[in-house]
């Protein structure tokens, strides 16, 4: 039988997830009064807000810029404006997008401009974090209910594989992509309602390969005048970015490269994705950057789940029974960062009618 210890903390709320639903819900949380830890298996926060340092320079692997579209994302851009020091500030990236369609590079006005941080995506983790208990590198491993009717998270480091104290709270929220919210509440020792696991199943997600590559300082003047291009029709690609235009100082050009969901499930299970790495460079030289074929170095990054296809008309999926649970994320309501925003709000308020202080 599992006993509380006398000296350990249950909280009031545990969030497994750093990204930003499960921020939002613990920035809420906490000013209400609340008791919160973050967890999160990753040596960061942001989720897919995600910046990558590779010989010396700073690439987004993940979401590529804001876009100042809806109530939450435009608060929290103005927000992001007045940071400091000045690398961490949101800027103006660019109002033009190119298309490459039929064979041909489009210009295409857009109606709102995208920003970014020069200090990386990643900064917008970092700074919806401020003041928040976290514990990084702290993977759930299972999720139970104490004899006692409390929640207890069982923790492994994933920096040593190693059991960590238990994490006890009257609530929970999973706030990380739906099939792993779906495996770790199968593998729970507790019963949902009947058709909330089923409602999780329903969720589906597009996976994406995403290739940074660095090239030859040298090659600064052969730079193209564009800094992003969409794939309408390609065979694999769907992004392809000149992502050393968004920092300050600059030492050499870097690409990202995003594959479309075709090409990246043929890879999906792959242990090296060199092969899968090097055709989309060499399908992106053959289209818009010709000459830029040998990069001095390259790294690849798999998203399993890239970008949300099938979504809930949910802004949060949540339960009392046996214990308050709540599913949060961009698959609620929507498969972007405004989604994200919002499902953690909706979250927090609906946390606070079931748990008094």
């Amino acid at each position: 039988m599992f006993t509380i210890p006398m000296n350990s903390i249950t909280f009031d709320v545990a969030i497994i997830g750093a990204g930003a639903s499960g921020l939002t819900c613990a920035q809420q949380l906490q000013k209400a009064g609340y008791s919160v830890i973050v967890l999160d298996k990753s040596r960061g926060v942001g989720g897919r807000m995600a910046t990558r340092r590779v010989s010396g320079s700073r690439a987004d692997h993940g979401v590529r810029y804001l876009e100042p579209k809806g109530e939450l994302l435009i608060q929290l851009i103005e927000q992001l404006k007045t940071c400091e020091p000045l690398e961490n500030q949101l800027q103006l990236w660019t109002n033009k997008l190119y298309e490459f369609k039929e064979n041909q590079l489009q210009s295409q006005v857009i109606d709102q401009p995208y920003y970014i941080i020069p200090s990386g995506m990643s900064t917008v983790g970092k700074f919806l974090t401020n003041g928040l208990n976290l514990q990084l590198n702290s993977k759930v491993e299972s999720l139970t209910i104490t004899p006692e009717k409390i929640w207890k998270c069982q923790i492994q480091s994933t920096n040593s594989n190693t059991l960590e104290p238990p994490i006890l709270a009257k609530s929970v929220v999973i706030a990380i992509p739906a099939p792993q919210a779906l495996m770790l509440l199968e593998a729970a020792n507790t019963e949902v309602e009947l058709n909330f696991l089923d409602i999780i199943k329903s969720v589906e997600y597009d996976p994406c390969l995403t290739v940074i590559a660095g090239y030859s300082k040298e090659k600064y003047q052969e730079l193209p005048t564009w800094k992003a291009v969409r794939f309408c029709d390609d065979q694999i690609l769907d992004w392809v970015g000149v992502d050393s235009s968004k920092r300050l100082n600059a030492t050499q050009p870097v690409f990202v490269i995003q594959s479309n969901a075709q090409f990246a499930e043929q890879y999906l299970e792959e242990t090296d994705l060199t092969l899968a790495g090097q055709q989309l460079i060499h399908q992106a030289a053959n289209t818009i950057l010709p000459g830029w074929e040998t990069p001095e170095w390259i790294q690849i990054h798999r998203w399993r789940y890239g970008f949300c296809r099938q979504p809930l008309s949910l802004s949060c999926l949540a339960t009392t029974t046996p214990l308050p649970l709540v599913c949060a994320g961009d698959w609620c309501s929507g498969n972007h960062l405004e989604a994200a925003l919002k499902s953690g709000l909706e979250t927090a308020k609906w946390l606070q009618t079931q748990i008094k202080l």
